[in-house]
């Protein structure tokens, strides 16, 4: 008997599951891309298949993370206008900023340190959809993974600031890029203006405070230095 009860309560576990990712087919949709980012994300920065195919799989990694980034902004501005006003709407959305990104590194020669922001907002947001998956399923539903996902949840804000700190080292790079010859001559200016939505992004902050943060580590010491050449001079 109470393996029946086992067996009844893991079917209407898996019904559960199944109606409520099919009640929001978007964002499961946009859930699988995200796994799919993820596992092609780490088979290029772990090159286990060999580094030709590592290089496919960077551009499979930043092309599903376009169309994740492209189905989020839909479903933020589902209502599709050919105008200025919309455009601007759509400049204000962190996931209109990535689909960009992606589009400025899916062609170019892969780097490691581009991937990162990609694999990593992969899988925060995998992470928090896939709790929702679980607990559709019940709330005793794989305690391991649920553990694997609230450590990752713990440790969110310090995946953001180093997000944020891979976006803003990626600037000299990608100038670095340019005069060695594995990047095109509008690529820093493209993803400079990346770089000023991400700065004015209302949704995520790190990006600005980051930025403040490493003009401030600069400017400390320059201006001791101006303050002790100025006291030496008198």
């Amino acid at each position: 008997m109470a393996s029946i009860r086992d067996m009844l309560r893991l079917l209407t576990g898996h019904l559960r599951m199944e109606q409520f990712m099919m009640t929001n087919k978007l964002d499961t949709a946009m859930w699988l891309s995200r796994l799919f980012t993820v596992y092609c994300s780490a088979l290029f920065v772990l090159p286990l298949l060999g580094l030709h195919e590592a290089a496919s799989f960077y551009q499979r990694a930043l092309l599903a993370n376009a169309l994740t980034s492209a189905l989020r902004l839909h479903q933020r501005l589902p209502h599709f206008q050919l105008s200025r006003a919309f455009l601007a709407q759509a400049l204000l959305e962190d996931s209109c900023h990535y689909l960009l990104y992606s589009l400025i590194f899916v062609n170019s020669y892969p780097v490691t340190m581009s991937i990162f922001p990609v694999l990593l907002f992969s899988l925060l947001h995998a992470a928090t959809y896939t709790k929702k998956v679980l607990d559709a399923k019940g709330s005793n539903s794989l305690p391991l993974l649920r553990s694997i996902l609230d450590k990752l949840s713990a440790n969110q804000q310090n995946i953001l600031k180093f997000i944020a700190c891979n976006e803003i080292l990626l600037m000299p790079a990608t100038v670095f890029m340019l005069f060695s010859g594995q990047g095109s001559l509008l690529q820093p200016f493209i993803y400079y203006r990346f770089l000023t939505l991400r700065y004015s992004s209302r949704r995520n902050p790190y990006c600005r405070l980051e930025f403040s943060w490493t003009v401030a580590a600069v400017q400390v010491p320059f201006e001791k230095n101006i303050t002790e050449d100025h006291m030496t001079d008198t």
